[in-house]
């Protein structure tokens, strides 16, 4: 593991901790692929139910980092495909991962910070929190995470901020459905982000695990008939499973799920 990243494993919860404070956790090649191996990790663990991607010190995440900024720009064109592919591999790790994730938003979320939030599946922030999809000002696009940044926020949105590159507060990254909740400060923060973990935490691992998925395929559907059988398909699967049966045995019986009584 990289010195720049933490993986902290508190029972089921796992915290991914961003650890460059002094570079406000800004990426590079190395953090890149740190994180990646990290979200492969817990995706392949079955003592993690839940993971919280959050960064040590005053920022989330400033984008990328400088220095590699300068060496890939001195790097030729088939170098930066494929650095680009090694971020966009981390994305797609975050955006499918098998497990709920939550993103604690606190100071700066610029470019690829941006997209770290937008691949969570709950993202809650500071009211004093910035954020901005910059690289239009440096004759670039935010391209590698536009998939997940649109999916978030929607095309109409996207055309304004990919073009403009201007910065918005928390106020409007929730108007526009980058947030999903808003707090006052960082303790209000961690009490929140604990507050969804202990929710997720009541859910079926396996449902909770596979909502992200059934997401996913319901709004990027092109066949009603396929889509209609694949649903029917899930249910019943869950209904019949030992998770399933376990959840409508609990709530017949008026009592809580195993699965909440090993946490």
């Amino acid at each position: 593991m990289a010195d720049s990243l933490q993986v902290l494993h508190e029972g089921p919860l796992a915290r991914v901790r961003l650890a460059r404070p002094q570079l406000h956790n800004a990426f590079d090649a190395d953090l890149i692929a740190a994180l990646t191996a990290a979200f492969e990790a817990l995706g392949r663990d079955p003592a993690t139910r839940v993971v919280v991607l959050e960064g040590e010190g005053p920022s989330f995440s400033a984008g990328a980092d400088l220095n590699w900024m300068r060496g890939m720009a001195a790097a030729g064109e088939d170098e930066n495909r494929e650095d680009s592919l090694r971020l966009a591999q981390l994305m797609r790790t975050l955006d499918t991962l098998p497990k709920p994730t939550i993103a604690r938003v606190q100071g700066a979320a610029f470019g690829g910070g941006v997209g770290l939030v937008a691949c969570c599946d709950i993202a809650i922030g500071t009211r004093n929190a910035t954020f901005g999809l910059t690289e239009a000002r440096l004759g670039l696009l935010p391209a590698v995470i536009s998939p997940y940044v649109i999916n978030a926020i929607g095309a109409r949105q996207a055309r304004r901020w990919f073009a403009t590159a201007e910065r918005f507060d928390a106020a409007e990254a929730h108007r526009i459905g980058l947030l999903h909740q808003l707090v006052d400060d960082q303790t209000a923060l961690d009490n929140a982000v604990k507050q969804q973990v202990d929710l997720l935490l009541q859910a079926g691992p396996i449902a909770a695990a596979t909502a992200k998925a059934l997401v996913q395929r319901v709004a990027h559907h092109h066949d009603a008939d396929t889509l209609d059988a694949d649903n029917a398909r899930l249910i019943a699967a869950l209904r019949v499973s030992p998770e399933g049966q376990e959840g409508l045995a609990a709530f017949l019986d008026k009592r809580r799920p195993a699965w909440t009584e090993t946490r």
